[in-house]
């Protein structure tokens, strides 16, 4: 059978998760049931709606790992993709952390395995591995530093400019930040968001030209990323409405902003927090369809029955949590 040559981004069957039949009621089920086991639960901007609203912190994966390692909560729910819950595992060992479906992965963190590092490492001896936190514990053992996409230019900048680069595994946000920094002794893995990547530099000018006034919001993860930073330089797009933010990056600028309108290049499931936080101010997406299927995954019946049951339990061997330790907590040091 030939092999598929369509982009990742085509190859993802889409999931469409039914309804709840009563939202408000699961809601309430879950809140009591949270109270009942000691639990906190921590939702991704991606995650859909109703799920968000029952959660007690909303926000990016790092910054939800590092409020569940504050809590003094028995059990973190965590309603985002593995590689976010064994995060937040690795900063909170002595807590249990659920996963409420097991099949919320991530495109992205599927594009490299610890022995892909290792080999990539063994070509150049020398360099300095930068790894952005969509990867799994595994893989984050084997790093110099981790990073997210907020952090990730003042992490390179960091590194002495003699020593070579190893960043992993977004492309996008490897060419951007190898772009800001000038750095030539850099590498980047070709790695890529199924979502993010389906965000064309097309989908911007189209915007762009419809919406003039309009700040954008562009995730350097994006497909559109590095694209965008060309036309800034070029004059093509205006430098001082485009923003290059992380998800938390631009909520926080959004309410900041004076502007009435924002193009937002991400994942969607960012927009209704925007748009509750900002009434009277327009937020639309650079890509209706840039939407998360592994994100989708986690429902409001699936976050209840984590509870009930106790499941999914999300455990990672202690010695490679050490190891993955040492590169988040070098990341925070900086």
């Amino acid at each position: 059978m030939a092999a598929d040559s369509r982009p990742l981004h085509e190859r993802v069957a889409p999931i469409t998760p039914p309804p709840p039949p009563n939202v408000r009621a699961l809601q309430a089920r879950v809140r009591a049931l949270k109270e009942a086991r000691n639990a906190v639960i921590l939702a991704h901007n991606y995650q859909v709606q109703e799920v968000q609203e029952v959660a007690d912190f909303v926000g990016d994966s790092l910054g939800l790992s590092q409020q569940a390692a504050k809590t003094d909560k028995d059990l973190i729910v965590f309603c985002g993709v593995h590689f976010m819950a064994e995060t937040a595992k690795i900063l909170s060992p002595a807590k249990k952390v659920l996963l409420p479906d097991l099949e919320a992965g991530c495109s992205l963190a599927a594009t490299i395995t610890a022995d892909d590092v290792r080999r990539w490492k063994a070509e150049f001896p020398d360099a300095v591995t930068v790894g952005y936190v969509n990867t799994s514990a595994a893989v984050k053992a084997e790093l110099d530093y981790c990073c997210t996409s907020a952090n990730a230019l003042r992490i390179v900048n960091h590194i002495p400019k003699e020593r070579e680069v190893l960043f992993l595994p977004d492309f996008f946000l490897g060419m951007y930040i190898k772009k800001e920094t000038g750095r030539a002794n850099m590498q980047v893995w070709q790695g890529e968001c199924h979502v993010h990547a389906g965000i064309s530099p097309q989908d911007i000018v189209k915007l762009k030209l419809s919406k003039p006034d309009a700040e954008f919001l562009v995730h350097p993860e994006c497909g559109c990323g590095t694209n965008v930073m060309a036309m800034v330089a070029s004059g093509a797009m205006p430098r001082t409405n485009t923003f290059f933010l992380s998800t938390e990056g631009m909520v926080r600028h959004a309410a900041e902003s004076q502007a009435k309108e924002f193009i937002v290049a991400t994942e969607t499931g960012i927009l209704p927090r925007m748009r509750e936080q900002n009434p009277g101010k327009t937020f639309l997406a650079a890509n209706e369809r840039a939407v998360c299927q592994y994100m989708k995954r986690i429902t409001l019946e699936k976050v209840l029955l984590s509870l009930e049951r106790d499941q999914f339990e999300i455990t990672v061997p202690p010695a490679i949590a050490a190891k993955a330790r040492r590169a988040i907590d070098r990341m925070v040091a900086l």
